[in-house]
């Protein structure tokens, strides 16, 4: 692909502001690790919120998406959409209580919620397992799609791509700290988004796929338009919506749709002024997220299938492509390559905001753990100020070095992605419950989270290991699924799990009346599942308003409408369906008024 002297401007032009803020905003950041990691908890919920969906798009998020639509059709992506269910019960259940813990971090919770050793153990091993581990296959698979685009767009060697998209990233997120990455953010995050609508428009009318009606009628894409899946394939229906629906969006942590909420949507809610603006954010993220973002991406994935109906011709049209990096998700990167002068300059800066919004989120969040969870609790109690700063910003550039060795040898989103939610499957029930049982303790969660890995690796990693990091890599693992058909594997995956740690639970003893008690005062979760405990309690210890779960599960489902809604109308508009657009619209409307009744009861 040629780039001209234009789009080189606008490219390093982005760079230059990314960088800029970071460095503007180094030393207010650098004063203390509240600064440097929740900049201060004073960030409104308009600025968090747009953080949260800058964040979650990334250069692997528009390759994710066109790898399941060029195999699964539209209907594919409800394996993501199914997370609203869980992204609405953190906006009306769990972001309150986040913000009324006011920890420093998502695993400071278990020194409020349970005590003893088990609790200090589980707090440093989940401080490496996901600020190491789960962070960096994550950044690994959002540096992958960068380096498909560095392959595709500008011809580079994947070395290249890493040492230059890694080494800009990295500066700036050292430097600026929580307060940079949320800065750039709100700037990258408009600039993605017009890259993704522009590239999305001028693709679609390219001659060669004729302008959106002839798109949609095109025997490539005509079958793959239905945003429900064909529920008379019973197979296809249970994989891409039954499962999400029924079992994975409650069962499964995955980062940014975390059960309960957690990771880096924590790290917002946690720096929010108030609890009312923890709640805006989430909701205002979740929106834009699921309802509108998906559709650009999803048309040039359907572009894509009219000018490169298979890998071959991908193949074909990109010699210089690596085999190990050949994919269905190489359709996006492609179809970009048409964009002309200037679009080009400005799409490939929109991909390289992507990539430095989510990594940056990444390091900043990953290093907010190994400091207040890992060095600080277990290693120097007493270090001041500035030297868990100066850790801090040393594990940022250690982890951007992990992450882009195993990028290199990778070789597809999509399964990269599957590997990570069986990975995390079983344990998300847990930390939906364990803030309204008191009979969860930290063995609970040791149990689900070591099960549920081991299962994880035993059912997936031939399937999707090999597909990640090539067949030779796993070919001596034992095969013990070989008569479960691909969608019963997760489920499966989640039934052991939940049924070990359900028993351990049991068998071990529960955790102290004191420890107990101690949260009940702070947090105030209410229901059923503490009265063992409240009836202990006196009065003045507990919260005369009653328990808000029911109102809040009501107002997630609403919610949940508003929002489905919004994309249905959305996705008709687009296919020119304008019954079936007016019909949507009206329930999405229905929906909307309800939350605005309900919305002094939040």
């Amino acid at each position: 692909m040629l780039i001209s002297t234009i789009d080189w401007i606008i490219i390093f032009t982005v760079m230059a502001i990314t960088m800029g803020i970071g460095i503007l905003v180094s030393k207010k950041s650098g004063q203390n690790t509240t600064e440097y990691f929740l900049s201060g908890r004073r960030m409104p919920w308009w600025l968090l919120g747009m953080s949260m969906v800058a964040t979650t798009f990334s250069t692997d998020t528009p390759n994710l998406v066109a790898s399941i639509v060029r195999q699964d059709g539209v209907a594919g992506n409800w394996v993501w959409w199914a997370f609203l269910l869980t992204g609405m019960l953190t906006v009306f259940v769990y972001a309150r209580l986040w913000r009324k813990s006011n920890v420093s971090t998502d695993l400071e919770f278990y020194a409020l919620r349970y005590g003893g050793k088990p609790a200090r153990f589980l707090r440093g091993f989940r401080s490496i397992y996901l600020g190491i581990v789960f962070n960096v296959l994550a950044m690994a698979g959002v540096t992958l799609a960068a380096i498909k685009i560095g392959e595709v767009m500008l011809g580079m060697e994947p070395i290249v791509t890493v040492a230059v998209a890694s080494t800009i990233t990295v500066i700036f997120s050292a430097v600026g700290g929580f307060r940079g990455v949320v800065y750039t953010d709100l700037f990258l995050f408009f600039l993605a988004m017009i890259g993704a609508i522009g590239a999305a428009f001028y693709i679609v009318n390219l001659p060669e796929v004729g302008g959106l009606s002839a798109m949609l009628e095109h025997p490539n894409v005509s079958g793959k338009l239905s945003i429900l899946p064909d529920f008379s394939n019973k197979d296809l229906a249970i994989k891409l919506c039954i499962i999400p629906l029924a079992v994975q969006w409650w069962s499964s942590w995955y980062p940014g749709a975390e059960p309960g909420g957690g990771g880096y949507v924590a790290q917002r809610m946690l720096a929010a002024k108030t609890q009312n603006h923890a709640v805006g954010a989430t909701f205002f993220f979740n929106a834009l997220h699921y309802a509108l973002r998906p559709w650009p991406w999803i048309l040039v994935a359907l572009a894509s299938l009219v000018v490169f109906p298979d890998l071959q011709s991908i193949s074909q049209a990109f010699p210089n492509v690596s085999a190990d990096k050949l994919g269905d998700d190489l359709g996006y990167s492609a179809m970009l390559t048409m964009l002309p002068i200037g679009l080009t300059g400005i799409v490939i800066a929109s991909l390289v905001s992507a990539y430095m919004s989510t990594i940056s989120t990444h390091l900043n969040w990953g290093a907010s753990y190994i400091v207040h969870d890992f060095y600080r609790e277990f290693i120097d109690q007493d270090a001041s100020e500035k030297k868990l700063v100066n850790i801090g910003r040393i594990t940022t550039v250690l982890l951007m070095v992990f992450s882009a060795i195993i990028a290199l040898k990778m070789q597809d989103a999509l399964q990269l992605f599957d590997f990570i939610l069986a990975f995390g499957a079983g344990t998300g029930l847990i930390f939906i419950l364990r803030w309204f049982w008191w009979r969860i303790n930290a063995w609970s969660e040791i149990s689900a989270m070591l099960v549920s890995g081991i299962i994880s690796i035993l059912f997936m990693t031939r399937a999707v290991g090999g597909k990640l990091f090539g067949a030779e890599a796993t070919d001596q693992l034992p095969a013990i699924t070989g008569s479960f058909p691909d969608y019963a594997k997760f489920p499966m995956i989640v039934l052991i799990s939940t049924i070990i740690w359900l028993v351990v639970t049991f068998l071990t003893k529960p955790e102290r009346n004191e420890v107990l008690q101690n949260f009940v005062r702070k947090i105030q979760p209410g229901g059923p599942g503490w009265k063992r405990v409240t009836d202990k309690m006196t009065e003045s210890d507990l919260d005369s308003e009653g328990w808000a779960v029911p109102r809040g599960i009501l107002l997630m489902l609403l919610g949940c409408g508003f929002v489905y809604g919004t994309l249905f109308t959305t996705g008709t508009l687009i296919y020119g369906n304008m019954v079936k657009a007016m019909i949507y619209g009206l329930i999405t409307l229905i929906f909307m008024f309800a939350l605005i009744r309900m919305r002094p009861k939040i």
